[in-house]
């Protein structure tokens, strides 16, 4: 079987973890630092989807870590199908919540100042942009898994 790169247990796809770990975890710590994100439910549904995803991504991290430098992996489709699942109901969901912040954020700022202060709501629209950021590098790591699927 060929490695495909990007597929699990390869150096690309513990880059692409490592960056969806750094970028959820980003988002996450974006949003947290003031506690006044718990007053909308798009901000506290962020902080619920990124919670999800920094442990999920940290695992994956942990496995792709080990395989590439143990070398040492065996692909099982159900393994790998269970990945992919993981991958793209985390993926939508952060894809939700990134789009519910940044439209949140953006509305609040515009709406004279008044619900959210211009540096707090800047931090919101990061929070949402590493949000992105995370959605992008999920998508791909699962679009490169399910590319393999069918070689297994």
């Amino acid at each position: 079987m060929d490695e495909l790169p990007g597929s699990l247990g390869t150096s690309a796809s513990l880059a692409l973890r490592f960056g969806q770990t750094i970028f959820s975890t980003a988002a996450l710590l974006f949003m947290c630092l003031d506690v006044e994100f718990y007053s909308y439910t798009a901000f506290c549904y962020l902080v619920t989807v990124m919670g999800l995803v920094v442990p999920w991504s940290m695992t994956l991290v942990i496995v792709d870590a080990y395989s590439v430098f143990v070398r040492c992996l065996h692909h099982q489709p159900r393994i790998i199908t269970i990945i992919i699942l993981g991958d793209l109901a985390l993926s939508y969901l952060s894809l939700a919540a990134a789009c519910t912040t940044a439209s949140t954020a953006n509305l609040l700022l515009y709406l004279d100042g008044s619900y959210c202060p211009a540096k707090l709501c800047t931090r919101y629209q990061l929070s949402a942009a590493m949000a992105f950021l995370s959605w992008f590098l999920s998508l791909g790591s699962s679009l490169f898994n399910l590319w393999l699927l069918p070689s297994l």
